[in-house]
């Protein structure tokens, strides 16, 4: 998903995560794979993330009332910003980043608030988008109706990741409070560390990027392990075509836009 350039604070911190979680991001980008975190049947000791609300990071008002469905998503799904890669890791960022996001999505795109659930800064910060979503998130049995992938946007919960993943993985940090994330969603509506996805797997789109798509089996290995549930299976290809399709032009063959006009997203 892409946006304007966004205003970047000078200051710099990166968010309280812990030394732990980002030696394991660490570990996971370097060698492309996750390590054995923790044996099957044995729980990460990751505490629950610290996620920066709504009202915390000065969003505006959705333009409608929010629509909470009445069951738990089926899915996580993986984007990046595609915006620049920046090395301002502060809140600051953090918070300008999200109103931006949710500038673009309104205004531009006529959408009612911002249409993924969370946000990852590259500085390792954690912020709710659409209004509600954290809320429902900590009863674990309700999601907000989002608009962050075409088809997906009522059984699936959209994370967006600050940065370009084209060529490039994620800092470290950043990773790490990913995987936190996925893995607290995955126990608050239980789900499988199977379920977990990028955009590009359901929209004709290059999101969430070459380097950060790539991650991701290693990423669903992190958060079985944090779950202390059994690491995923290498998934068998349910669609052959599809997948020659998108050795040969890196894209999905789909026939969906990344973005459509208002109205027609679920």
């Amino acid at each position: 998903m892409t946006f304007s350039a966004l205003h970047q604070p000078s200051a710099r911190a990166a968010a309280p995560y812990t030394r732990r979680s980002i030696l394991a991001g660490a570990f996971a980008l370097a060698a492309g794979s996750a390590l054995p975190l923790a044996a099957p049947g044995q729980a990460y000791a990751a505490a629950v993330p610290d996620i920066i609300g709504c009202a915390a990071w000065g969003a505006r008002a959705a333009s409608e009332p929010v629509a909470v469905l009445a069951a738990r998503p089926e899915r996580i799904i993986v984007h990046h910003t595609a915006t620049a890669n920046v090395t301002d890791y502060s809140k600051q960022r953090a918070f300008a980043l999200a109103r931006a996001i949710q500038t673009y999505h309104m205004d531009a795109q006529g959408w009612i608030d911002t249409g993924q659930h969370f946000t990852v800064s590259r500085g390792a910060f954690v912020l709710e988008g659409r209004h509600h979503s954290l809320a429902e998130l900590r009863t674990g049995t309700r999601q907000v109706r989002a608009a962050h992938c075409v088809g997906q946007n009522t059984v699936s919960i959209g994370i967006e990741n600050e940065g370009t993943y084209t060529s490039q993985v994620p800092p470290a940090a950043q990773y790490a409070a990913l995987a936190d994330l996925c893995a607290h969603i995955c126990d608050q509506y239980g789900l499988p560390a199977s379920e977990i996805y990028g955009h590009r797997d359901f929209n004709a789109t290059s999101c969430p990027g070459d380097r950060l798509y790539a991650l991701l089996p290693s990423l669903r290995k992190d958060v079985a392990a944090r779950l202390g549930t059994p690491v995923p299976e290498p998934e068998e290809s349910a669609d052959p075509i599809g997948d020659l399709v998108r050795q040969a032009t890196g894209r999905p063959a789909s026939a969906y836009e990344e973005y459509l006009p208002a109205g027609l997203l679920p």
